[in-house]
This record gives structure tokens, C-alpha cells and sequence, in this order.
């Protein structure tokens, strides 16, 4: 059977004109600018600051990271059984594997996004699939699907709220949870205006119910839903997918073929984990004590079930990801995918979301992941991205040290990548600061510099410095020591 149909969801998004810099784009460039400009022109987009102020608002409500004794202990078994796979991760997917296809489910192994991508267009064409459903998956994000399979003539159609809004505004997701967190609500109306060529409403029902109707009938003309994976239990070959819309249950039971796509950290040991790890998750992402829906797949329909698909392709992706076993970055392994700790870090706040990571992964643990997946030194300079204040490491609900990791991956870029004038820069700012006269005195002669010569020669550092200093503002050095001068007679007054 060859399906025909073609997307009422996406219908008239020729007459949508994307709004938005290169770097935000649904595919993402393969010649990046320089982080540091990439982040200064972030800084003057008009959706920066507001995004900033919901975000930074959203931080206080949540009180990201704090932690009710109840949510704490969860913390400490969670983090516990995050981790039990790693010593042995082979054997865990192992034995998913052979429960998967107990239940009648079909297991594929990806090494790396091009394998991934020709196992799911291999399927597509067996079956004749023409149209697409999807639910929300940061997996396909990572193997750029989309693209891929629309190249093949094959529609694909975002069916999560946020990632159906990126998807028209022709972007990535800005945040792991959230994808379109970065927009308000009149930006949504506008864009769902310009799809619909009238005006629509701003209210968040009418929003919503604007996407439910577009998308209700792709559910029944999809040839194939393709789903993410929160969680597979190693023991039983269930799947656990979490959400608040809805959408995935219909992306699992409504076409004839599912596609599940799980990265290979998110097995886990037993299937009553999913009682300590879906509540954590759903604190941390959205501060549930238990999200709306857990969708729960464990296999095709079988004889006498009036729903579900005729068939299940689990694809699992490594895509770099065991080459971190044994390393101290292994921990990166046990993140549950909250994004809490994007919600918590003053920087991914500051830029106005993930975007000015030109990466698939923004924010704190987008920062060590993306380093680690794909190309070698590919994103190596992301770590430096990063005020190292520990705000994610308090938000992460299994304890991930992501502040040691930035630090670990900062010393491996340098040592590959970094220019001798930079660290011969840096020793000599090290020997200085070793004692308090050597510290005195850069202070003094920062004063003295600022007095004498303009900001704006300043700004332009000479030779290598000028690279550096291309991103970055510098603060007055009139100014050098100033704060110290006044905490030490604050302390004195106090006194």
C-alpha cells in the first residue's frame, strides 16, 4: 500500500518568511562563524532580552534547583540507577534488544546519524510511506531526519505544540523540553497567521486548538509515526515516552509502521525504575509531580487488539557516545534530558536560548555532549561557553557534574587546538596572580592604561588578542580593583 496524502498541518507554509539569523536555522550551517560573534550578534536580537526575562522569571518560580526531602531522595536513586548501566552498557542493550524483538519489535543498531537515516528511509520505502508523523524526539534532532527524508520526497510533520511552531519557523529547538521557548505568543500567532493567510488570535486556546485542528487529520493519513525513547527498560522491552499533549500516543497507535529513535544511554536496568525516573523527570523538566501522559509501547499490535501498529523498529544511535566509557565525561551519559539545567544557566539565558550554541544541544549539557558526538573537534569550543558558576550542576536531577566536565573539555581544546601566544598569554597572567604584589600591580597598570588611552583603542587588542577581543566587551579598566576597594573598607567600616 502506497499512502498519497499529503500534509494538512503543513499546508500553506510556502507562504510562511522565516525570521530569523542563519545560525537559528532548522539546518544547522556547515561553516560556523566564531562562537564569540555568533554570541555578540545573539546579544541584539530583538527576541533576546525578552526570552532572557521569561526565562530568568521561570528560574525564580521553579526555584530551580532546590529540592523537597521527597524530590531529593528521588535524586539520590536516580542518580544511582543512571549509572548502573555504564560499566556494562553493551550488556543492557543486549538484553533490550532480545525483549524487544520478543514482543514482536524489530531492533537496529546505528553507529552513526548517516546509518540512522538510511535505516529509517530504508523502512519508509518498504512500505510504501509517504507522509510522517512525529512526536517530539531530540534523537532525530541529532541525525537532522527531517531533512533528510524530506530530500527523499518523504513530508514530515512536527505533531509536539513547540516543535510543530520551530518546524514552520523554519528552526531548531531552543530548548530540550520547551522547543519554542524563545517565541512569545504573538510570535506564534503571527507565524500560524501567515500559514493560515488571516489573522488568528493570541489566546493560548485558540492557538492550540489551531494546531489540533491542522494536524488531527495527519494522525490517520501517516503512513509512519516516529517517536523519541525517555526510557527503555532492559528487562521487559518497554518503551517509555513522556508527554503532555498527547501526541505520541497517536504517533504510536495511529500509522500502520512506528519508528522508535533512542540514543544508546537511555536503556535502563528494570522497568520499575520508571517509578523513580518519570517523577524526577517530570519534576525537574516541568515541576509535575507526574506529566500527563506516559505512553508505554511494548511491541506491534498483536491479534485481537483493536490499535496500535503493525509494526515497531526500535533504532538505536551511538553516534560517539560509548567512545566516553571508562572517561571521567561518561557522566554526560546519565542525563535524563530535563533541560533544567538550561533553565538554571545565566549564560543560555543571557543569549536567549539554545540557537547561539550552533549546536543540536544548547545550554550546559549541550555544551559537553555536543563536543563528544560527531566529528572530532567538532563544537570543541563550546565548553568555553560557560560561566562555571555551578547553577547546573544544582538543577541536574541525577547529579551530573557538568561544571568538572566544561573544565575537563576546556584543557583537551587547549591542548589540541590552542595557539602558543595564547598559552604563553595565560602562563604569564598565572605566574602574576601567584602573589598579591604581582596582583596589585596588574591592577594598577590596568588604571593606568584605562586613564590614558581611549575604550576604543583598548577594544582592539593587537595580533592574536584581536580574535579574542572580537566577541567580548571589555569592562573599564578605570575602574580595575574598584569592587575590592570597596568590600575591604565595607569590611573595615563594619568593624
Amino acid at each position: 500500500m502506497t499512502e498519497q496524502q499529503h500534509s494538512s498541518a503543513l499546508a500553506g507554509r510556502e507562504r510562511i518568511r522565516p525570521d530569523r539569523p542563519e545560525w537559528a536555522a532548522g539546518d544547522i550551517p556547515p561553516h560556523r562563524r566564531p562562537l564569540p560573534l555568533i554570541t555578540r550578534d545573539a546579544l541584539t536580537v530583538p527576541t533576546a532580552r525578552p526570552t532572557h526575562d521569561r526565562l530568568a522569571a521561570l528560574n525564580e518560580r521553579r526555584r530551580v534547583g532546590s529540592w523537597p526531602p521527597e524530590v531529593a531522595e528521588l535524586r539520590e536513586r536516580g542518580a544511582a540507577i543512571r549509572r548502573e548501566t555504564l560499566p556494562d552498557l553493551e550488556k543492557y542493550l543486549q538484553q533490550l534488544t532480545g525483549n524487544v524483538e520478543r514482543n514482536g519489535g524489530v531492533v537496529h543498531r546505528a553507529a552513526t546519524p548517516a546509518d540512522a537515516r538510511a535505516v529509517i528511509e530504508q523502512i519508509a520505502r518498504e512500505n510504501g510511506v509517504r507522509l510522517v508523523v512525529k512526536s517530539k524526539s531530540m534523537a532525530t534532532e541529532e541525525i537532522h531526519l527531517n531533512s533528510h527524508l524530506t530530500a527523499q520526497g518523504i513530508e514530515v510533520v512536527e505533531t509536539d505544540l513547540g516543535e510543530y511552531i520551530v518546524q514552520l519557523a523554519d528552526e531548531r529547538p531552543s530548548h530540550i523540553v520547551g522547543p519554542a521557548l524563545h517565541k512569545s505568543r504573538q510570535d506564534v500567532a503571527d507565524l500560524f497567521g501567515q500559514l493560515a493567510g488571516d489573522v488568528v488570535s493570541g489566546d493560548p486556546d485558540d492557538l492550540a486548538a489551531f494546531a489540533r485542528t491542522r494536524l488531527r487529520a495527519d494522525f490517520k493519513a501517516a503512513g509512519m509515526g516516529i517517536s523519541g525513547v525517555n526510557f527503555a527498560a532492559a528487562d521487559t522491552g518497554t518503551l517509555a515516552i513522556v508527554t503532555n499533549e498527547g501526541n505520541a500516543d497517536m504517533v504510536t497507535s495511529q500509522p500502520r509502521v512506528h519508528v522508535a529513535v533512542m540514543t544508546v544511554e537511555k536503556v535502563i536496568p528494570r522497568f520499575a525504575d520508571l517509578g523513580v525516573l518519570i517523577p524526577l523527570l517530570c519534576d525537574a523538566a516541568t515541576k509535575q509531580r507526574v506529566s500527563v501522559y506516559q505512553t508505554l509501547v511494548n511491541g506491534p499490535r498483536r491479534e485481537g487488539e483493536s490499535d496500535g501498529p503493525e509494526q515497531l523498529h526500535l533504532v538505536i544511535l551511538d553516534n560517539g557516545r560509548t567512545k566516553a566509557l571508562g572517561t571521567p565525561q561518561e557522566e554526560v551519559l546519565a542525563c535524563i534530558r530535563c533541560g533544567n539545567c538550561q533553565i538554571a544557566c545565566p549564560v543560555y539565558r543571557t543569549v536567549g536560548g539554545g540557537h547561539p550554541y550552533s549546536a543540536v544541544y544548547g545550554g550546559p549539557i549541550g555544551a559537553v555532549l555536543s563536543p563528544l558526538i560527531g566529528a572530532p573537534g567538532t563544537d570543541s569550543d563550546l565548553p568555553f561557553l560557560s560561566s562555571l558558576c555551578g547553577a547546573c550542576y544544582d538543577a541536574c536531577p541525577v547529579k551530573i557534574p557538568i561544571p568538572d566536565l566544561l573544565v575537563n573539555l576546556r584543557a583537551e581544546h587547549e591542548r589540541e587546538r590552542g595557539s602558543s601566544a595564547a598559552r604563553a598569554g595565560w602562563r604569564a597572567w598565572s605566574l602574576a596572580w601567584r602573589t598579591e604584589t604581582g596582583y596589585r600591580a596588574t591592577l594598577a597598570a590596568a588604571r593606568l592604561m584605562g586613564r590614558l588611552l581611549p575604550d576604543r583603542l583598548l577594544a582592539r587588542l593587537p595580533g592574536p588578542g584581536r580574535g579574542w577581543a572580537g566577541g567580548r566587551a571589555l569592562p573599564p579598566l578605570r575602574e580595575a580593583g574598584a569592587f575590592r576597594r570597596w568590600f575591604h573598607g565595607r569590611d573595615r567600616r563594619q568593624r
